[in-house]
């Protein structure tokens, strides 16, 4: 089920990346959601997934913030 919510957060977070404050307010859902270990296989995800889009950039620190 665990595996389920994280594949689900990062079909989210793919569809609302076209706007910043819409990704960050799901990012912040799927961090809250999920486990430490996953949230940090999602920031592994997150680094990959935002190469090509700086403007997610300052999403990321959403992340961060919870290790």
């Amino acid at each position: 089920m665990a595996r389920a919510i994280l594949d689900y957060s990062k079909t989210v977070l793919k569809k609302v990346s076209f706007d910043v404050e819409l990704f960050s307010k799901e990012l912040e859902k799927a961090v809250k959601r999920l486990l430490p270990f996953e949230i940090e296989e999602l920031r592994i995800w997150l680094l990959q997934f935002t190469v090509d889009r700086p403007e997610l950039y300052p999403s990321l620190a959403l992340i961060k913030n919870q290790n």
